[in-house]
């Protein structure tokens, strides 16, 4: 029986890669192929083939998916306000030359909390490109700082989809991951971002080409906001979630200031209290009447509808993996096989990631796996396997993947300079994050 859940278990995600990777089918209907596949493999009546998939979908919906969509509202009234641009320019303009780089991971560091990683770069990639030919620099010394912290948070750090979906397929508290996914991608940052990219540079010396177009169209007001304010929203649903996260640990959440602290720092809650912050700080304080605050946070869902569907999707998956008993199958083998489990995570996310090109179906993959030796760990522990899952998910972004060919175009790379670049620098940022990720295993 276990070999028969182990086999049902690889045709689906073959089923996943083949469509994903060959036939160029969306992940969603790939995700739902594979779940079905998987689901008569592993012997599961005919007529139940979708119902463990609705279940999921719909309760990953529910928890996930609502933060995806409040996440982007707060991200579209940061661009729009010219918020995201105010830190920006405030940190460029106190930076020394010599600093550039590491200023450029410290902003894409700050700016990518809120941002979605394809967002971050359509906003990062022009202040790159400007900055590089201001200061005669090569586009790369720069633009790599600024991809490893767009993609270490993109990875490590909810409310990114990512990890997202690992915490809720694994059960791990949202505040504590956060916390110690801000610690590990700090040193993934710094040895990916500056230090890489001064290796980076001598090997692809290119110069920044004309300026690739800028977010002046998201720009409808004529004032933007404060420094102070801009900063205040990207930080504030952090600080709310990480409070919670300190309560707990304290064992203070019984009392009356504890409850109030861990209500707030729920993460609909606080993702709530910081959308209708942005609301008025970056919209009404802007000079926008309610009708234009209210078409900016409707013109936030379209764009993340593919999103919210791959990530339900892929709770569907999960779901499956979970009903037919193949997640228990295969996490008995990996704890049979004496692999430890925050290493198994990552092994398992890399498989996927080269597979498929895709860090969100790595780590839905990964999660599904992975569920039910999350059961027997800490949550300190099960917070690191959700970062171990999130840095494979990143790792070695090659030619299936369409952020290789968005980084490739942006700056006028040849397909061998991008692997020399973007490629290497995602594989030292996952190798860095295991790392950082196994030594506090150690310690926590």
């Amino acid at each position: 029986m276990t070999t028969q859940l182990v086999l049902a278990a690889l045709a689906g995600i073959a089923v996943i890669v083949a469509l994903i990777v060959w036939l160029k089918v969306h992940p969603f209907l790939s995700l739902m192929a594979g779940a079905g596949v998987m689901a008569i493999a592993a012997g599961m009546p005919y007529t139940e083939l979708f119902t463990s998939f609705t279940t999921g979908f719909g309760t990953t919906v529910a928890g996930v998916g609502l933060l995806i969509v409040l996440g982007s509202i707060v991200g579209t009234l940061l661009i729009s306000s010219g918020g995201a641009d105010v830190i920006v320019d405030t940190i460029l303009d106190k930076t020394p030359l010599q600093r550039l780089p590491w200023a450029m991971a410290l902003i894409a560091f700050v700016v990518g909390i809120p941002l979605f990683f394809e967002v971050g770069v359509v906003i990062l990639i022009p202040v790159v490109m400007y900055a590089a030919r201001r200061a005669n620099l090569p586009v790369i010394l720069l633009g790599i700082p600024a991809l490893a912290g767009l993609s270490a948070l993109h990875g490590l750090v909810p409310p990114h989809p990512g990890p997202l979906i690992a915490i809720d397929a694994l059960g791990a508290n949202l505040g504590l991951t956060l916390g110690l996914g801000l610690i590990v991608a700090i040193p993934c940052v710094v040895i990916a971002g500056p230090l890489l990219a001064k290796v980076q540079a001598k090997w692809v010396p290119i110069p920044a080409r004309e300026l690739l177009g800028s977010d002046e169209n998201t720009r409808q007001s004529d004032r933007r906001p404060s420094f102070g304010a801009a900063i205040l929203v990207v930080l504030l649903p952090v600080i709310l979630m990480l409070a919670r996260t300190v309560v707990e640990m304290a064992g203070q959440e019984e009392g009356q200031i504890g409850r109030a602290v861990v209500f707030l720092g729920t993460p609909l809650i606080a993702l709530l209290i910081t959308v209708v912050t942005a609301m008025f700080l970056m919209g009404f304080n802007v000079g926008r009447s309610r009708a234009e605050v209210g078409s900016l946070v409707g013109s936030a869902l379209p764009p993340i509808a593919g999103i919210l569907l791959i990530v339900a999707a892929g709770g569907g998956f999960k779901q499956t993996l979970v009903d037919s008993g193949i997640a228990d199958a295969i996490a008995s083998g990996i704890a049979q096989a004496a692999i430890p489990p925050l290493l198994a995570g990552w092994i398992v996310a890399v498989l996927i990631r080269l597979a498929t090109g895709s860090a969100t179906v790595a780590t839905i993959t990964a999660g599904g796996i992975m569920a039910p030796l999350a059961a027997g760990l800490s949550p300190s522990h099960t917070a690191l396997l959700v970062l171990a899952i999130g840095a494979g998910s990143v790792f070695l972004s090659h030619v299936n993947d369409a952020g290789f060919w968005m980084v490739k175009e942006y700056f006028g790379m040849t397909v061998g300079q991008t692997f020399k670049t973007w490629s290497l620098m995602e594989t030292v940022l996952s190798v860095t994050g295991l790392a950082c990720v196994l030594l506090l295993g150690l310690v926590v």
